[in-house]
């Protein structure tokens, strides 16, 4: 009977998974989609939209690679060498090191647009794309410094599970490394990740200061206690501000998972549960990006119900 509840449960948490990354692949080629017709019917993109485009394809990118190892694991089943499990593993890592520095780009980008002219930051508001391409492959180089060791501590495991529910939707594992190795690598990683959130909690600190300073500045003027009427950039620094607020939230909950892996002793259950977890950012951002930007959601309304009855 036990048994039998765990297989249901099992069950049950795998399916979700796949539901969450089905609905990541929707959203990000949507998301991604919007962007390229966006530039090639007005032949430019404005920098938060360059960066939000790169966003939607560096997540679907990592859902479509992490598709591909749950389902080689449930259909072929075949064995990998270390080459294949290198390369995925790196390059799944890489994908999620340009996410979270795309993100962080994103609200120092919305920040700079959100300054006052008389701010020291006015005089970044107009750089071309490429400084701004620049900056992203700055962090992600930075990012990519602290995270070498994965390179070269994944390894292929046996295709071998017990009662079929053994965790393998990981065809790669980590090999320990030794005492001083392991926190030498957790405390670079530490440096790296709280520079990186560091800089998204400052720019949304500022942004934040910048909202709250207008909406004073416009009761005083008006003499009254009613809020003015956000205009596009406020709306858009809204929903970089909650994009932000969502991230950080998701990578402290990914966080508690990865500290807590030596509590689960090995139940797939737990494993499937912190992979919902951990790509839960990927999934749900376009999501919310989609549901805030009316101009994506008129566009495909024009052009998948418009179009056809013409």
């Amino acid at each position: 009977m036990k048994k039998n509840n765990q297989l249901y449960d099992y069950s049950s948490v795998r399916n979700a998974f796949f539901s969450e990354v089905g609905i990541g692949i929707s959203a990000n080629t949507i998301l991604l989609l919007f962007h390229i017709f966006t530039f090639l019917l007005q032949h430019r993109l404005k920098p938060i939209d360059l960066i939000i485009g790169l966003l939607a394809l560096i997540h679907l990118g990592m859902m479509i690679i992490l598709l591909y190892i749950v389902t080689n694991k449930f259909l072929s089943q075949d064995f990998w060498d270390d080459i294949k499990c290198k390369s995925i593993i790196y390059l799944f890592r890489f994908l999620r090191g340009f996410s979270m520095c795309a993100t962080c780009l994103l609200s120092v980008l919305q920040a700079i647009i959100l300054s006052p002219r008389n701010s020291c930051l006015a005089k970044f508001k107009h750089k071309p794309p490429t400084q701004i391409l620049c900056s992203l492959a700055f962090l992600w180089v930075f990012y990519v410094s602290f995270s070498t060791h994965y390179s070269f501590s994944a390894t292929a495991i046996s295709n071998v599970t017990s009662d079929g529910i053994a965790p393998i939707t990981e065809p790669c594992k980590i090999v320990q490394m030794t005492y001083f190795l392991r926190h030498l690598f957790s405390v670079l990683g530490a440096f790296r990740d709280v520079f990186l959130i560091g800089l998204m909690a400052l720019s949304s600190a500022y942004m934040v200061a910048l909202l709250c300073r207008h909406k004073r500045h416009f009761q005083h003027l008006h003499s009254t206690n009613l809020s003015p009427k956000a205009s596009p950039l406020q709306k858009a620094t809204s929903t970089i501000l909650l994009l932000m607020s969502f991230f950080v939230f998701m990578y402290c909950l990914d966080s508690i998972f990865s500290s807590s892996r030596t509590m689960w002793n090995n139940d797939p259950v737990c494993h499937y549960i912190h992979l919902i977890v951990s790509n839960g950012y990927a999934t749900i951002s376009p999501l919310l990006l989609i549901c805030t930007d009316k101009h994506i959601i008129n566009f495909f309304k024009y052009y998948l119900v418009k179009i056809p009855h013409t």
